[in-house]
This record gives structure tokens, C-alpha cells and sequence, in this order.
């Protein structure tokens, strides 16, 4: 018989180019195993939604690992750092030889994962480690001088360079395997602590390996000719809604690749604009993962640039819960937000708008909306989400400069110029037409309409913000 293997799941829910469980299948009879720890994704403001979509997409991957005869156990755990002894429990019980699994970047990811490296290296097992949520390895592309790039251009410039040389094949699945008497433990519904998601909500986001490869069809064939022209415009089916699939694993970026260089005739910096666009937001998504390993502060709640940890942030919890709600008065705001606490997604173009509108026009601290976003987003990624906020904040690489600040108002006539996703978020202004929408008459604000007044005056708090950031640079 075939030596036992463990192959721990956590986001990589996927038979499909999944590293860790191909490489464990070669070396021996696979148990999968996956570790449940409700307090440390409480801990790091993980979204109902989110966790929920994780589990879904966790039981659907455990029936096509039924069919393979390669059993799933799971692990319940209090936190992070109980995982080496567990797991190496586990291993003694079954008398495996080996673990494999996929890194996680962030900080306690890492830790958890050396420690798991250690204890079975200690005890004289092996442990096998591979790059799969992302294209590089961290710190794999380097400056001349040796040095992790700042400026993202620069990192794509690189990106291309490597994969001119080499293109990321994906692996396929494991084999069926012979059958064994190790039986799976049965996974729960839901998980303590996480309220539970209406029918609407799930049938918004279809979970399973199939499931996510349809859309990535559907978006390849049909969208992505025209993803740079339809991307900004959130009342469209313009952008490809994977990333809620990429989070969980569900999907490699190299799966991603192969369908966008595949639509592009075997281009990927050159040829179709819209899947240049695409493979580019890619490649953002794979410079953020690096910024969070080889710059471990952005983990630890502080601006990527120390010259703007003195901001001077305004505490102003009526303001930040208008903003949270979607009551700020500023319709295409208001609509962003409402999208996100009743889908747990948001448009791309939007996730900009109002991280800028609260960090700038309402000069409230973008930690504020970091977390409120990472508790209501169902593709909540510490690296992209630190990584757009710092953006829009001017606090982060490669940041939007602090005198750029958008203005909602000309943003919401530029990518809705007919106000239907206004409609359809905000339907208190449906009544109004295409030129009145994004900006109600003050009028109709002051009589018993029900939708609230502006709670900024956008000019005075443009100016107010750049004051705020110009006097940083006075004072240092």
C-alpha cells in the first residue's frame, strides 16, 4: 500500500491546478485535511459571507474528492497556533508521512505555516510547500538592486519579462485512487459566531469548482472583448466576478491566465485591449500579495509610507456610520454601499469612490474602512483590500497622489450617465431623471423626501483634505 500523505486545504478549494494535492497524489494515497477555526477569522474581521461562501465551496470540493476515494478530514480549532500539534496528531493516527499544502502570505499565515514546517521536519516527516495562489513567488521579482518593487509598473514590467520565458502550466487533477477505510468527518452547515446568509444571497454566488469555471467561460467568450470599455460601469455585467472564487481558491490566477491569453489568441501584453486590461488586474492582485510579504507592516494596521502615519483623521462616528450605511446623501456613494451589505460585493470602480470619499472628503482614517469592508466583502483579501485603501488614502505604493481626489458627484455622471445603478441601490431617487439623479435638487432634500441631504459639502472637504495632507509635509 501507498504511503498515507496529508494534503491540508485552506483557500485552494480546488481539484483543478492545485499544487499541494497533484504533488501529494504522486507521492502517495492523499487525505485531505482542513482546519476550522472560527475565533482567528473573527479575529481577522472575516465576512459572514464570506465564510459561508468558504464552506459551501468546502463541501462541494469534498463530494468530487469522494469520487477520487480520497477522504477529507477536519480539524475544529480555538486558533491559528494550535495547528502544528494537531495536525501533527493527525498524522501519527493515520501514520502519514508527509504533509503538503499551498502558502498563505500575511502574517500569521506565515507563522502558522513555519511552525507546521518545523514540527514535522522535527519529527521527522516531510513537509512540502509550494506557490499557488499566485503566479511568483514573493520576492522572486526584484529590482537591480535587489530590492522589492515599489512602483507597480515597474513590477508588471518585470511580471512580463518572466512570463515571456516561462508560462505557468496548470496541473490537472489527481487521479481516482484506490479506495481506503479512512472515513471523512462530516463538515458542519455553518460555523459559530457567523450569522447565517439568506437563499438570495447564496444564489448570488453559486458555489463548486464547476460553478466558477462556467463563469470564467462565460466571462472569457462574452465579456472580456470588451472588459476595457465596460469595466467602470457598474450598472453593466462589464467585469469578470471571480474574485470571490480566486480568494477561496477556487480558481488559480494561473487558470485565469491561460482563459485570458486563450481569448487573446496566445497574447497577454499585446493584442485584445480588454484581456490586456483583465491580465493586468491580475497582475495588481499578484503585486499586493508581494507588497504584504516582503512589507509585513501593511498586516499590522500601518500606512505603507511612515510619513503618513501623522495624518491628522477626523473621528466622526455619525459621519463613518452614514458612510457604512449608505445614508451619506451622495447618491452614487450611497448606492456603492447598499450593493455591498446586500451582496457582499462591490464594483471596482465604486470600491475607489468611496474609499476616497471617506478617507478624503470625510478625512476619517482608511483603517475604518478597511475593516468595514474586509466584515461585509465575500472576496475580503487582506493584501487587495489594504492594498486599494492605501491607494485611495495616499497612504500606500504606488498611491494615488493626495491633491488626486474624485469627485463622486462627476465620477457618478461619467460611469452611470443614466443613473440606473442609482435605481437600482437608491430606488427613493428612481422618480429623477438622468440629470437630476446624481445630484438631487437641494430643494426636494429639505421637504419630507426620504432620502437624507449631503452630509459634506464636496468642494469645502476637498479643500479641507488637501490642507490636511499639504501640513504633513510642513511639519516634517
Amino acid at each position: 500500500m501507498k504511503p498515507i500523505q496529508l494534503c491540508w486545504l485552506r483557500n485552494d478549494l480546488r481539484l483543478q491546478d492545485n499544487h499541494a494535492l497533484y504533488h501529494a497524489s504522486l507521492e502517495g494515497q492523499v487525505v485531505a485535511v482542513c482546519t476550522l477555526s472560527a475565533e482567528t477569522w473573527l479575529a481577522h474581521d472575516d465576512a459572514p459571507i464570506k465564510i459561508d461562501f468558504w464552506l459551501r465551496n468546502l463541501k462541494a470540493l469534498a463530494l468530487r474528492l469522494q469520487e477520487r476515494h480520497i477522504p477529507l478530514r477536519v480539524i475544529n480549532l480555538d486558533s491559528w497556533t494550535e495547528a502544528p500539534q494537531r495536525l501533527m496528531a493527525l498524522a501519527s493516527e493515520l501514520e502519514a508521512k508527509g504533509i503538503f499544502f499551498n502558502d498563505e502570505y500575511g502574517v500569521h499565515e506565515q507563522q502558522r505555516d513555519d511552525l507546521v514546517m518545523q514540527c514535522f521536519t522535527d519529527n521527522g516527516l516531510n513537509c512540502q510547500r509550494f506557490t499557488d495562489q499566485i503566479l511568483f513567488a514573493p520576492g522572486s521579482l526584484l529590482t537591480q538592486a535587489g530590492g522589492m518593487f515599489k512602483v507597480y509598473s515597474q513590477f508588471r514590467r518585470q511580471a512580463y519579462l518572466q512570463l515571456h520565458k516561462h508560462l505557468p502550466a496548470c496541473l490537472p487533477a489527481p487521479a481516482k485512487q484506490a479506495e481506503t477505510v479512512i472515513q471523512s468527518d462530516p463538515l458542519p452547515d455553518s460555523i459559530s459566531g457567523f450569522n447565517a446568509l439568506s437563499q438570495e444571497q447564496r444564489q448570488l454566488w453559486p458555489a463548486g469548482e464547476q460553478a466558477a469555471i462556467e463563469r470564467l467561460t462565460h466571462f472569457a467568450d462574452d465579456i472580456m472583448q470588451g472588459y476595457d470599455s465596460t469595466r467602470d460601469l457598474p450598472a453593466v455585467d462589464g467585469t469578470s466576478r471571480l474574485s470571490a472564487y480566486l480568494v477561496a481558491g477556487v480558481l488559480s490566477p494561473r487558470q485565469c491566465l491561460h482563459a485570458a491569453i486563450g481569448a487573446n489568441r496566445g497574447e497577454f501584453d499585446s493584442g485584445n485591449p480588454g484581456a490586456v486590461s483583465w491580465i493586468n488586474e491580475l497582475l495588481w492582485r499578484e503585486f499586493y500579495k508581494h507588497i504584504l510579504v516582503c512589507y509585513p507592516h501593511v498586516s499590522r494596521h500601518r500606512a505603507f509610507r511612515p510619513d503618513m502615519e501623522q495624518v491628522p483623521w477626523r473621528n466622526d462616528t455619525a459621519a463613518l456610520q452614514a458612510w457604512q450605511q449608505g445614508q451619506t446623501g451622495i447618491p452614487i456613494i450611497d448606492a456603492a454601499m447598499r450593493q455591498l451589505l446586500a451582496t457582499g460585493w462591490m464594483h471596482n470602480r465604486l470600491r475607489m469612490l468611496t474609499a476616497m470619499f471617506l478617507t478624503k472628503n470625510l478625512l476619517i482614517d482608511w483603517r475604518e474602512g478597511e475593516r468595514w469592508f474586509m466584515r461585509h466583502l465575500i472576496d475580503g483579501d487582506l493584501a487587495a483590500n489594504n492594498g486599494g485603501w492605501q491607494w485611495s488614502a495616499s497612504t500606500g505604493t504606488d498611491a494615488a497622489p493626495y491633491f488626486r481626489i474624485f469627485n463622486p458627484v462627476s465620477q457618478s455622471r461619467k460611469f452611470d450617465p443614466k443613473g440606473d445603478f442609482i435605481r437600482a441601490w437608491v430606488p427613493e431617487l428612481a422618480h429623477y431623471d438622468a440629470r437630476q439623479i446624481h445630484e438631487p435638487p437641494a430643494a426636494d432634500l429639505f421637504s419630507a423626501h426620504s432620502y437624507p441631504k449631503p452630509i459634506v459639502d464636496l468642494g469645502s472637504s476637498r479643500k479641507r483634505a488637501l490642507d490636511a495632507f499639504k501640513s504633513l509635509g510642513e511639519t516634517a
